[in-house]
């Protein structure tokens, strides 16, 4: 009996790992998605349209629209072409193939080779090529016309509803390719946390080899890859925050502090960076020595202590079209980290973002401390040393 019931399980699906809140949201969408589609389809039909207000694939397209947006099965070109193209066809196999039992199967046939040429595969198209070939008189007497009222209108309704949806519940709809980030050194090189473990390329040539197709994005498998490699490493280096390894005693300026107290600053700390905070210590900007450099025109170093003296110096007077404070040079969108983050999602901030020092926030957002590419090396060594010992 118990093998029995071994069989039985195996057969069972593993449980989904879905939130309650995101099952509500996918059935919400569902159920709006639904409702506007078929009343505005009727207002464009017509109440005495013979053809349906709604076809019935549309269910299944509303469950990958809005269930699994990041699907590729559920993107728009997806669901709009597959969704005409395998009505286009069902109608041409039931005008032109007599046998009906015959011609459903050729129309689901062709539907299938039609998405995978076109790279629109939808598998409510197969039930729509169906449709069309079985769906009755009304659908017959249309011909072609089928594919554009209702199949394309109800796709498009369908598809505006999942967009507007999708987007304003933080779902990216449509699910773009990633684009690799352009080498900021303007070199050959990958990012630098690309250069150990596996590539995008990696996983397309195991894809390749799988020859499945499989309801998941590639770039989307590569970021689950990503993340369980970080899982591990965050298992590993046990619970080690931001917290833990950042400089406390940060050396800090304010909006309206002078270009050369900041300067000096920036000299005497032997720092690269200064956190410019308001009265709450929460970070406002951020200045730099590029700021400085930028803004003096030093990057061309010809007359570089000329122009660096002539930009520290204070203009007399009250008005000077030249920066005189900190907060007229800053940078302004400041990448921070939490103080409860852990090291090990500092690695993509300061490798592959190129930043070198990063402010570190507390829970109420205001400056709890700084971290540099050094601090976290130092950390990852220091964990890795201790890993080793442990294994020894």
């Amino acid at each position: 009996m118990t093998k029995v019931f071994q069989v039985f399980r195996d057969f069972l699906p593993r449980p989904m790992a879905v939130s309650g809140k995101e099952r509500i949201r996918a059935c919400c969408g569902t159920l709006i998605g639904v409702f506007l589609t078929g009343i505005v389809s009727r207002l464009i039909l017509g109440p005495d349209a013979g053809l349906p207000m709604l076809i019935g694939p549309l269910g299944a397209s509303a469950v990958l629209t809005f269930a699994l947006p990041s699907s590729p099965l559920a993107q728009p070109w997806s669901v709009l072409g597959g969704n005409v193209v395998s009505a286009l066809v069902g109608v041409a196999c039931a005008r032109w193939i007599g046998d009906p039992a015959l011609a459903a199967a050729v129309a689901v046939a062709s539907a299938i080779g039609a998405m995978f040429a076109l790279r629109c595969l939808h598998p409510p198209g197969g039930a729509i090529a169906l449709t069309a070939v079985l769906g009755g008189p009304a659908i017959q007497a249309a011909g072609f016309g089928f594919a554009f009222s209702p199949v394309a209108i109800n796709s498009l309704l369908l598809l505006a509803v999942a967009l507007a949806f999708n987007n304003a519940t933080r779902h990216r709809y449509p699910h773009l390719h990633h684009v690799e980030p352009a080498n900021k050194h303007k070199t050959a090189d990958v990012p630098p946390s690309e250069r150990l473990g596996f590539t995008s390329q990696d996983v397309e040539a195991v894809l390749s080899r799988y020859n499945e197709v499989l309801d998941v994005d590639p770039d989307d498998l590569a970021a689950l890859f990503k993340q369980a490699e970080m899982q591990a490493y965050r298992r590993r280096y046990e619970e080690i925050t931001c917290a833990d390894i950042m400089s406390r005693d940060v050396v800090a300026v304010d909006f309206a502090t002078e270009l050369e107290e900041a300067w000096s600053l920036l000299r005497k700390h032997k720092v690269k960076a200064l956190p410019v905070i308001d009265r709450a210590r929460r970070v406002i900007g951020i200045v730099t020595f590029v700021d400085f450099m930028k803004n003096a025109n030093l990057e061309v170093y010809e007359g570089f202590d000329a122009k660096l003296r002539h930009f520290l110096r204070r203009t007399p007077g009250l008005h000077s079209e030249k920066a005189e404070v900190v907060g007229q040079i800053m940078t302004r969108n400041v990448r921070t980290v939490r103080d409860d983050m852990h090291i090990v999602e500092l690695v993509p901030v300061l490798s592959d973002m190129g930043l070198h020092h990063v402010p570190v926030l507390d829970r109420e957002r205001r400056l709890a401390g700084m971290i540099t590419q050094s601090d976290l090396i130092a950390a990852l060594y220091r964990g890795r040393l201790t890993d080793s010992a442990a294994v020894a």
